[in-house]
C-alpha cells in the first residue's frame, strides 16, 4: 500500500507501508527517496515486519517544498509520521542523511515510540571539517557538491553513481542499471530542497542527539565509504551512543550493492530477532 499524509505546515508526504508486524521504518539518503530501501522493505515485510519508508520533503514524490527543508523539519515530519499512523515499538532505519534524520528524531522526540535504531553510512555526529572535528570533510568538498546541483545536478548526479557504490575502484562489478537508476531517483527532488540539504547534511552537529539515545542502535558502515569517511561518523557514533553495536563492513562502498548488501540485510535480519 502506499499512501500520503499532511504535515502540520502543509506539506504531502508519501510514503510506502507494506507488510504486517512490528514497525520498519525507512529514512532515505539524499537525494534519494523511499525507493532506495525497496529490497530491503520487501524482505523485512516478508520476514514478518511492516516496512514504512517515506519520501522526505522535496524529494521524490512529496511536495517539493520551498520551505522547511531542514534536519529538524525532517525529524518533524517523521514524527508526524509516526503518530499519524500510531506506531509502536518501532525501529528506525536511517541511510545517510536519513541517519541523521533518525539521531534527530531520537534527540528530539525521545524514544518513547521506538524499540532500536539502526544508523547506515550515517552522516553523524557531523562530516564538515573545523576546529572542533578536524578529521572532518572540508568545506570546500561541500561547496563543489553545491556548484554541480546548481549548475548541472544531472551530470553531476550521473558521476555521484559511480563513488556512491564503490564502482571507481579497481576490480568493482559495475551496475550500470543502478546508476541508472540513482540518477533517477536523484533527478526527482526538487532542487531547491536538494541544495538545501547539503547544509543539513553536512553541517549539522548529531552529537548531543547521540547522546540522548536510550535504545540499542546498530552502527553499520562500509570502510571504504568515499561519501561518508568511517572514522569521522560511524566510530565516533558507536562511541557516543550508550548502547551500539559497531559493525563494519571491509570493502563497503556507501550505497549497498553486492556482498556487502548481503552482509547488511544479514545482520539487519539478525538485530530486529534479537
Amino acid at each position: 500500500m502506499t499512501s500520503t499524509f499532511t504535515t502540520t505546515d502543509g506539506a504531502e508526504i508519501f510514503f510506502k507501508d507494506w507488510g504486517t508486524g512490528q514497525p520498519i521504518i525507512f529514512s532515505h539518503g539524499w537525494p534519494l527517496n523511499a525507493d532506495a530501501w525497496d529490497d530491503q522493505a520487501r524482505l523485512v515485510a516478508e520476514h514478518g515486519y511492516r516496512a514504512i519508508a517515506h519520501d522526505r520533503r522535496g524529494h521524490g514524490r512529496s511536495t517539493q517544498t520551498w520551505d522547511g527543508n531542514h534536519m529538524d523539519r525532517y525529524a518533524d515530519d517523521l514524527a508526524e509520521l509516526i503518530e499519524t499512523l500510531d506506531l509502536r515499538d518501532a525501529v528506525l532505519v536511517g541511510h545517510s542523511t536519513g541517519g541523521g534524520e533518525v539521531a534527530r528524531y531520537l534527540g528530539r522526540h525521545g524514544s518513547g515510540r521506538v524499540a532500536k535504531a539502526v544508523l547506515l553510512g550515517a552522516v553523524p555526529p557531523v562530516m564538515v571539517k573545523s576546529e572542533t572535528n578536524p578529521e572532518g570533510t572540508p568545506m570546500a568538498v561541500f561547496d563543489g557538491i553545491r556548484n554541480g546541483v546548481a549548475t548541472d545536478r544531472s551530470q553531476f548526479y550521473w558521476d555521484l553513481s559511480e563513488t556512491f557504490y564503490g564502482f571507481n575502484r579497481s576490480g568493482a562489478v559495475v551496475s550500470e542499471g543502478m546508476r541508472r537508476a540513482f540518477w533517477r531517483l536523484s533527478m526527482q527532488a526538487g532542487v531547491r530542497a536538494a541544495y538545501e540539504c547539503i547544509t543539513q547534511f553536512s553541517e549539522t552537529d548529531f552529537t548531543e542527539d547521540l547522546r540522548r539515545i536510550d535504545v540499542p542502535v546498530l552502527v553499520a558502515h562500509g570502510d571504504d565509504d568515499q561519501i561518508v569517511p568511517l572514522h569521522d561518523s560511524a566510530v565516533k557514533s558507536a562511541e557516543l551512543i550508550k548502547n551500539s553495536t559497531l559493525r563494519v563492513y571491509p570493502g563497503g562502498a556507501h550505497g549497498l550493492h553486492g556482498e556487502f548488501r548481503a552482509a547488511f540485510e544479514a545482520d539487519l535480519l539478525e538485530f530486529l530477532k534479537n
